[in-house]
């Protein structure tokens, strides 16, 4: 029986964080990638992409595997110091225009290429084993568990407050947590709030942030969610000033859980940024949260978590799991034989569903893969709600 009364917390970073800079930067290469090659004529299955990157005290560090068209090391290095300034980066520790970017790119493996590309009877293959979760709940209009929802809205607000110039003394780097109460298995309120926003005034005090973000925080929430129980803790150590790659090193693919559903739902391990969508760690996560969030959709489960597994160079996924978690309104097995047919979830099948082979990637790198809502040019296409009648239909 599962519990009907509980505290549950999910964290969210922003796009100054150490390990979002280096989101951003890998992503950002994908998109170059996709960008450039369509200009160039080249098939968009053709291109691989597999981009890490670290960020230190002035200090970028860029490396991975690719294939498509010719693009310079110069060429990288500005994609990456214009993304380290939109994001806000100009202080003597870690500056657009004064941090050394070493570019360490090289062609991809033969031996991984022979088993991910089509030819001729063979399908494209997944780019590597691995396993994939997707999850979907009526917690918030965007069926996303509530504390990852919310701690990563908090942030946006900030992000956008201080792009705008509204909030001109918050820095790029900042981090929420959310702990969010439930009563009869319904979120209901927030009994802790943590914000951790840097500051570009030395001088400013945990009372000073406060009365910065704190309006912020309010708004993000639902109504009658933060009473006076509710805890603040806003800067805890009491000063954030060096915030970003200078006080923290960063590299790609480390907030996998605030990527995805805040640790609500379970991970395969697999990160996103950096990866084409021949990477099943990141497609076919995205398919699973595009089938698992029109099965909510359609109203056939209030929960739904799906699994799905790859072999490297296989075409067909290994096999899909659906849990349900005692909500459903359909037999989870026939359920799971209704999502194979219902989409082709073999890469290339996720590519053409979802139009994966477009610069979509960059939006991706923060405040959340998922809850977001679908753009006019296929980003952010998994999380459409188009497949809903189609499921209802087979039932």
């Amino acid at each position: 029986m599962a519990r009907k009364n509980y505290l549950f917390t999910s964290e969210s970073v922003s796009e100054g964080h150490p390990d979002k800079v280096c989101d951003r930067i890998s992503d950002e290469v994908v998109d170059l990638f996709f960008s450039r090659g369509a200009a160039a004529g080249i098939d968009p299955y053709q291109i691989r992409v597999a981009c890490e990157t670290l960020a230190t005290t002035n200090r970028v560090v860029i490396a991975g595997e690719v294939r498509g068209p010719e693009i310079s090391k110069a060429e990288i290095e500005d994609v990456a110091r214009k993304a380290i300034k939109d994001i806000g980066y100009e202080q003597d520790g870690f500056h657009w225009k004064n941090a050394e970017v070493e570019v360490l790119l090289h062609a991809q493996s033969a031996d991984i290429a022979q088993g991910v590309d089509a030819a001729g009877n063979k399908d494209e293959g997944a780019g590597d084993q691995g396993i994939m979760f997707g999850y979907a709940c009526r917690e918030t209009p965007d069926l996303m568990p509530a504390p990852l929802q919310y701690a990563q809205k908090i942030l946006h607000a900030l992000a956008q407050a201080r792009h705008s110039g509204a909030e001109p003394k918050l820095g790029p780097d900042a981090k929420s947590q959310v702990t969010v109460r439930y009563e009869d298995g319904k979120p209901v309120g927030v009994s802790q709030i943590v914000v951790s926003h840097q500051h570009v005034d030395e001088n400013l005090s945990s009372g000073d942030v406060r009365a910065i973000v704190e309006p912020f925080v309010r708004k993000a929430l639902p109504d009658g969610w933060i009473d006076a129980s509710t805890i603040w803790h806003i800067n805890p150590t009491g000063k954030f000033f060096i915030g970003g790659p200078d006080g923290d090193c960063g590299l790609t693919g480390r907030k996998i859980i605030v990527d995805t559903y805040g640790g609500a739902a379970p991970h395969g391990g697999g990160a996103f940024s950096g990866k084409d969508p021949t990477k099943v760690d990141r497609s076919a996560a995205y398919a699973a949260r595009y089938l698992a969030k029109n099965v909510v959709a359609a109203g056939l489960a209030d929960r739904c978590t799906l699994q799905l597994s790859y072999a490297i160079g296989v075409a067909e996924p290994l096999s899909i799991y659906a849990d349900l978690h005692g909500t459903g309104q359909v037999d989870e097995g026939k359920l799971e034989q209704v999502l194979m047919q219902a989409m082709k979830l073999s890469p290339r099948g996720i590519r053409e569903h979802l139009q994966l082979n477009r610069p979509i990637y960059a939006r991706t790198s923060s405040y959340g893969h998922f809850g977001r809502q679908p753009d006019a040019d296929g980003g952010f296409s998994w999380e459409r709600t188009d497949l809903a009648d189609k499921l209802k239909a087979y039932f």
